[in-house]
């Protein structure tokens, strides 16, 4: 009596959660991805103490050619053309949020002059907090 042979089954992988597993990990990055608003190269000066800056804070950065660029910490930052209009910028953000702070990057070899004018234009739109960035150097306590 002959038997017949059984049919082997092939190995099969389950990919029926694959596409939950995809789409878990799509909603992973979409919500732990964090936009840099502003991308200016600039060498920060050196100070002995350093503060935390507040998160969504506004920024505005001068390089060392003088070119400002303004973000509200939202969204990408925007060059503006002089000081004036960093008035107008500072001034709409404070008349929606008068609690916002505002931090000023500037390259060490950008002209005083500069950074002077922008302080006064957030002086003048009546702006609460602002930060200057720096380098924070490392001391040695021996």
């Amino acid at each position: 009596m002959r038997l017949k042979a059984q049919q082997q089954s092939k190995a099969v992988i389950p990919t029926a959660s694959m596409a939950d597993i995809a789409f878990l990990l799509i909603i992973f990055f979409m919500l732990t991805f964090q936009i840099e608003v502003d991308r200016t190269q600039v060498t920060l000066p050196q100070t002995m103490i350093r503060l935390e800056v507040p998160k969504k804070s506004a920024l505005i950065s001068v390089d060392p050619k003088g070119q400002i660029r303004v973000s509200s910490g939202e969204e990408m930052s925007v060059p503006v053309p002089s000081e004036e209009d960093v008035l107008s910028f500072a001034a709409g953000i404070v008349q929606t949020d008068p609690s916002k702070t505002f931090v000023i990057k500037a390259d060490k070899e950008t002209p005083y002059r500069i950074v002077d004018g922008i302080i006064d234009a957030l002086k003048q739109a009546k702006v609460r907090d602002v930060y200057l960035l720096s380098q924070q150097e490392t001391v040695d306590n021996s």
